[in-house]
């Protein structure tokens, strides 16, 4: 194992070449969409290039989370029916998901940590749209990453993985404490120089590098805390599971910063609970 205290965000990530840039189908997928001339045809034609893809939008599609009155039998139907703005975020999670398809499952359970990220995903969207957020469909996408530097640190160091598993377990303490004290990094810094790297906008960067301590975030403290309250209303409500065995601190400052009253925390875990249960069904996922 190496000198643990030696690790680099940077290096970790160039250990693994297919993390070197976003996946090719979402690099090309985003292009078109972001092109005001393409329209469903051409968004089409980009994902049925892709199987895995393909596959998730027909059954996203045709999952009670959207309960068309016909079935979806064409990827050219799903695009027009589901809207760009979800094709985009089954795009990023199915590229993602594809990414780390190879981290030791002695590490951690791969289909529960998808779970949790869809439930953080869910919560950071309705949180979002209670603000009146523009674009809440990018606080769903940052929920979705805001753990990816855990399967960084999985598939480049699984033996640091371990001592840090091992460390947490030993001092029950959470896992980006025990991260923190044996490599003076944290899987929210890894992943925040992920983001960098495949040039994503610098609120996703925030986001996913100061989801513990968006008090840190120096400009989209806002966004950072967003995910914050999110992940931990995910992981109050057990849906999926990170890999922390308790819930994370909340930061003091979140409501206020969020400009949201406390009081309406019982009422949005009742509806994250009840989107969560028809989307991971919908991301094939089951319910676990």
């Amino acid at each position: 194992m190496p000198d643990l205290k030696t690790l680099d965000p940077n290096g970790l990530i160039e250990a693994v070449p297919t993390l070197g840039s976003p996946p090719a189908v979402y690099q090309r997928l985003v292009e078109v969409l972001d092109d005001p001339r393409s329209g469903p045809h051409e968004v089409a034609a980009v994902i049925g290039q892709d199987p895995s893809l393909t596959a998730r939008l027909l059954r996203l599609a045709n999952s009670a989370y959207f309960a068309f009155d016909r079935p979806v039998d064409s990827v050219h139907q799903a695009v027009s029916f589901i809207g760009l703005t979800h094709v985009r975020d089954v795009a990023l999670a199915t590229s993602v998901t594809s990414a780390f398809h190879d981290v030791p499952p002695d590490l951690i359970d791969l289909e529960d940590f998808w779970r949790h990220s869809v439930a953080v995903g869910i919560g950071a969207r309705m949180l979002a749209g209670i603000r009146r957020e523009t674009n809440v469909e990018r606080f769903f996408v940052a929920g979705m990453l805001h753990d990816v530097g855990r399967l960084v640190l999985y598939v480049s160091a699984p033996e640091t993985a371990r001592a840090v598993l091992e460390r947490a377990h030993e001092r029950e303490c959470l896992l980006y404490e025990a991260e923190m004290e044996l490599t003076g990094l944290d899987h929210g810094t890894i992943g925040g120089a992920l983001m960098e790297r495949w040039n994503m906008p610098t609120s996703l960067v925030e986001c996913v590098a100061f989801h513990h301590r968006p008090q840190e975030a120096a400009d989209h403290q806002v966004e950072a805390a967003t995910i914050h309250l999110a992940d931990l209303i995910a992981n109050a409500l057990r849906l999926g599971r990170s890999g922390e065995r308790r819930v994370p601190p909340r930061w003091l400052g979140v409501w206020e910063t969020l400009d949201l009253d406390p009081a309406l925390l019982n009422e949005l875990m009742t509806s994250i609970g009840d989107e969560y249960h028809s989307m991971v069904g919908a991301f094939g996922l089951g319910d676990g």
